[in-house]
């Protein structure tokens, strides 16, 4: 019988990202793990994200049903999917099952958009998932199965970031299409000041090591467990707000009119 590789421990995986590490695979079927700390990192400026009229019409017009966690282990399979023409997935088996284990405990979360047949039968059109934690989001990949479906998710998300108060989200790699969004490159050092202050702490200069032995581990990740359901928070008052401006019916105008008076 095959050996199943154990999970990424739920409170290992939260102490690397709070000091600006994540794991990655080399491919879908690789057992191990490493850790990742970009000279350069992207972000995207909660205030920064760029609503093309073409993007804010699509949401005005209601084209996709968006929801959170409703879809969880759907948006991270299509994630992991192979693509083509593209390299092997760095989401492997190990990685994917230790972010379920993660969404299972409150700490991750997705954003799925959904477009509906002509028999009424709602389908995945795209989406993204990530990890929530203090008034940071680390946002770890989106794919669309439908032109716009993913740019949709990331539309909501900002909005239900800005909502609860949430202060950075990290796209970790730069790439021509979060550019396009708005995201743009830090050095390393700039983001691990912002990571610090997004968690209401000085910045003690220099990198932790996830895989360092660590006193405190259960303090911090009690602490960690403690705060991650901002996204979820703040997409529900998302919906709360569409409700009492009389737009329940078309939500997605609301969310355009929302992003339109800062973007």
């Amino acid at each position: 019988m095959a050996r199943e590789d154990p999970i990424i421990p739920p409170e290992l995986l939260l102490r690397a990202y709070r000091a600006g590490i994540f794991p990655m695979s080399d491919s879908r079927d690789d057992p191990e793990i490493y850790w990742v700390e970009p000279r350069q990192r992207a972000i995207l400026p909660l205030t920064g994200f760029h609503l093309s009229k073409s993007l804010a019409r699509t949401l005005r017009r209601g084209r996709f049903t968006v929801t959170c966690n409703a879809a969880f282990d759907a948006v991270i399979d299509a994630c992991a999917a192979p693509r083509e023409g593209a390299e092997d997935s760095w989401i492997s088996r190990r990685i994917r099952d230790s972010y379920r284990e993660l969404h299972r405990l409150g700490h991750a979360h997705s954003i799925e958009s959904w477009t509906t047949d002509a028999e009424g039968r709602q389908h995945l059109a795209g989406g993204l998932y990530g990890v929530g934690f203090g008034r940071v989001f680390c946002g770890e990949s989106m794919f669309s199965r439908v032109a716009d479906g993913s740019k949709v998710a990331l539309a909501w998300l900002v909005a239900a970031m800005r909502r609860s108060g949430m202060e950075l989200l990290d796209c970790q790699f730069s790439t021509a299409h979060l550019m396009s969004l708005g995201a743009v490159e830090i050095p390393q050092s700039q983001y691990l000041v912002l990571l610090a202050q997004a968690l209401g702490r000085p910045y003690a200069g220099g990198a932790s090591s996830a895989g360092a032995s660590s006193s405190g581990a259960g303090a911090a990740g009690a602490a960690g467990f403690a705060d991650g359901a901002l996204v979820p928070e703040g997409f529900a008052a998302l919906l709360d707000d569409a409700l009492a401006a009389g737009l329940s019916s078309s939500p997605g105008n609301f969310i355009a009119q929302s992003l339109t008076q800062t973007s």
